[in-house]
């Protein structure tokens, strides 16, 4: 068995569960728990479904074009691929090459130590502080590269556009990597920062937000530079990455921001509704302005409550991680929904007094 011997072994990353069973309460994987925009789903019935036989384009230049318009950036300052999972694989592979580590928040999204290992790349892991709040200081010192989200996960807090231009501004020798997921449920975006900063890539996603999970569509904004060397890897791995259904539709998704815009309105409401009655229920979370509330009980342990609730058949997230084994992670869904978890979550606090 020697041919063992070559194989290359990493840890994968684990995803949240995804049960079969569709009669649940579904508050694990951060999706939208409302459609897309009316848009694509008129799209989807008339798509010509001849085209499929047809390679998509390789540059996705209409979706390409949609996002810079949106954004207010020219085409090659974007790149698009399948999902963000997929643009940020791309981004550790690219810019992620020195032999000083890579620094991010040693409680975050459990995709980056994957990659860094995946590709051989060193790292080094920052302590968030007692108020799950990233330090500063721990950024400015040598580095090979940094990434971080904002607002992070699963904490769901967010760091001012100052703290990341502090960060950006410390580091003009290396690539910061913003992973910008959840910033349309409440944060502000740093891509302002693009002017000043050719250092600085601002990484995105239709999966939140934009009610899109299952089409996998994700972006990255920056410099032509940047921009252009992500694109050079891409084509050195793989032309066709984005299937044209996912360009088509993606494209119309971007079209209705009035849409977009109210659906995100619906979750912020609900999420700030839902802040209350964790509190009433005992529950403490660092405020959060993701689409998910980071939530531990005064007294019940998280492993308990999260067993309890999934034999409810109500789903949430849990890690058995230090720091964070008592908190779980909480999907804003819809106000149907949260009534249902609140209701759940008050007969299990009850039952353990």
């Amino acid at each position: 068995m020697n041919w063992e011997n070559n194989i290359r072994r990493v840890v994968p990353y684990i995803p949240g569960e995804q049960p079969r069973d569709k009669d649940v309460i579904k508050l694990n994987t951060n999706e939208n728990p409302y459609p897309p925009a009316p848009g694509v789903e008129k799209l989807l019935k008339d798509f010509e479904k001849a085209t499929l036989r047809l390679y998509p384009d390789p540059d996705s230049e209409e979706l390409t074009k949609a996002l810079a318009e949106y954004y207010g950036l020219g085409p090659s300052q974007v790149f698009v691929g399948v999902g963000s999972d997929d643009v940020l694989a791309m981004a550790f592979l690219t810019f992620f090459n020195s032999d000083k580590p890579i620094l991010f928040p040693d409680i975050t999204y459990s995709f980056y130590d994957v990659w860094a290992d995946l590709y051989r790349i060193p790292y080094k892991t920052c302590p968030l502080d007692e108020r799950f709040k990233l330090r500063v200081e721990d950024y400015k010192q040598d580095n090979g590269g940094i990434i971080f989200p904002n607002p992070n996960a699963p904490t769901g807090v967010f760091e001012a556009v100052e703290f990341v231009e502090d960060v950006v501004k410390a580091n003009p020798d290396v690539v910061v990597i913003v992973d910008e997921a959840y910033i349309d449920f409440g944060g502000k975006s740093c891509l302002p920062l693009l002017s000043k900063y050719e250092n600085l890539l601002v990484v995105q996603t239709f999966s939140k937000s934009r009610s899109m999970a299952g089409m996998r569509i994700g972006f990255a904004m920056g410099n032509e530079k940047l921009i252009g060397y992500l694109k050079n890897v891409k084509f050195s791995f793989n032309s066709y990455t984005m299937n044209r259904t996912s360009q088509v539709l993606g494209v119309e998704a971007v079209k209705d921001d009035a849409y977009f815009k109210a659906c995100n309105a619906k979750i912020i409401e609900t999420r700030e509704w839902m802040k209350v009655k964790l509190q009433e229920l005992g529950f403490t979370f660092p405020d959060s302005l993701a689409n998910f509330i980071f939530a531990a009980h005064e007294s019940i342990p998280g492993k308990v409550l999260f067993e309890e609730l999934k034999s409810r058949r109500i789903f949430v997230r849990h890690w058995d991680k230090p720091r964070i084994s008592d908190y779980l992670r909480i999907t804003i869904g819809t106000k149907e929904q949260m009534d249902a978890l609140v209701e759940a979550l008050r007969e299990i606090v009850t039952a353990h007094r």
